[in-house]
């Protein structure tokens, strides 16, 4: 059997569900990723369809859940900012309401706290010698990471001192 051939076992409608119940019960996904997944099973749109109603009936599969999931990982784990987490939530395809659902799990205090941290681990790996640029550089790494403007000025002043 060649690769490809091997790479495209397609199930029926009831391996199919019994397969993404279990990636579902897992973690949780979003309903993007379970249909991507689903089609990859070589399974119709109709028969795809059912079983993702299956799915939310069964309460595996919630979009509402999933942002709220997400953004707690990314933010207290990977320490990602709103923009970034904002962006990746609208690339899964997710509704305004889910996405503003899951934003809500984000502690301004912890959020500020954690862009703190990030600019101090920054700093200290830093070797710039130049403050200008210095600054310049931990900007960067923490507009990379999703953080808004105001917030990482802010942090800098507090961390470098008031120099603009």
């Amino acid at each position: 059997m060649d690769d490809h051939a091997r790479k495209r076992k397609t199930y029926t409608p009831a391996e199919a569900l019994q397969k993404i119940a279990a990636f579902c019960a897992y973690q949780e996904r979003s309903h993007q990723e379970v249909a991507s997944k689903l089609r990859s099973y070589g399974l119709d749109e109709d028969e795809a369809g059912e079983i993702m109603i299956r799915l939310v009936r069964e309460k595996l599969l919630d979009d509402e859940r999933f942002a709220r999931s997400f953004v707690r990982g990314k933010y207290r784990l990977k320490k990602w900012g709103r923009r970034r987490i904002r962006q990746e939530l609208k690339q899964r395809g997710l509704s305004e309401y889910c996405i503003k659902a899951g934003m809500s799990e984000i502690d301004g205090d912890e959020y500020y706290h954690n862009l703190r941290e990030l600019l101090e681990k920054k700093n200290a790996l830093e070797k710039e010698p130049n403050p200008h640029k210095r600054r310049q550089k931990l900007t960067l790494y923490a507009t990379a990471k999703g953080y808004e403007g105001e917030f990482i000025q802010d942090a800098l002043r507090e961390l470098l001192g008031t120099e603009r």
